[in-house]
């Protein structure tokens, strides 16, 4: 169990680091000195992305498989039995996987509408509009429904997120207590 918590930390700084450079503009330090009209020139306006990713920087590829792999691990959590989510250790693994996928999920959202404007948002919005995602916005509103979490569970943006999703859905089960 310490080794999934391992590896999802280390995807989860991996990521963030990623997209801190992103966000930075994929900074590179050059040994030779840099020439007074190349400061002075502005940078061109970031192109239209075509759905897959091309208009954004090369590391684009590595983004896309860490939301694959924040998707597949949230949703092996989601898939595990709704009794796990009384223990103790069940269920900080429940509201962590679901953290760490909707805390992910804002800051790549923000990063990119920071970043590349109106193009980098349609982008990313198109990004997380896959199946996967909407199983799992699915999945999370079942259990909010059936009374094992909500959105008050979740710390900062992630909370938010989980509040949107989840709006609109009643109670209707106790969770761990029914």
């Amino acid at each position: 169990m310490s080794r999934l918590y391992f590896y999802v930390a280390i995807a989860f700084v991996t990521s963030f680091a990623a997209v801190s450079w992103a966000a930075r503009g994929f900074p590179m330090h050059w040994s030779e000195a840099a020439s007074v009209s190349s400061l002075q020139q502005s940078p061109p306006p970031p192109k239209i992305p075509q759905g897959n990713g091309q208009a954004f920087p090369d590391n684009e590829a590595a983004l896309v498989k860490g939301r694959e792999k924040q998707r597949e691990y949230v949703l092996r959590v989601l898939d595990r039995p709704w009794s796990s989510r009384c223990t103790d250790d069940g269920r900080a693994l429940f509201i962590d996987g679901l953290f760490y996928y909707y805390d992910y999920r804002h800051r790549q959202t923000e990063s990119y509408r920071e970043t590349y404007g109106k193009a980098g948002a349609d982008y990313i919005a198109a990004q997380f509009s896959k199946a996967d995602d909407s199983r799992i916005e699915r999945l999370t509103q079942e259990a909010y429904a059936k009374g094992y979490l909500k959105p008050q569970d979740f710390r900062g943006a992630a909370g938010q997120l989980v509040a949107t999703v989840v709006k609109g859905e009643r109670v209707t089960g106790k969770g761990c207590a029914g």
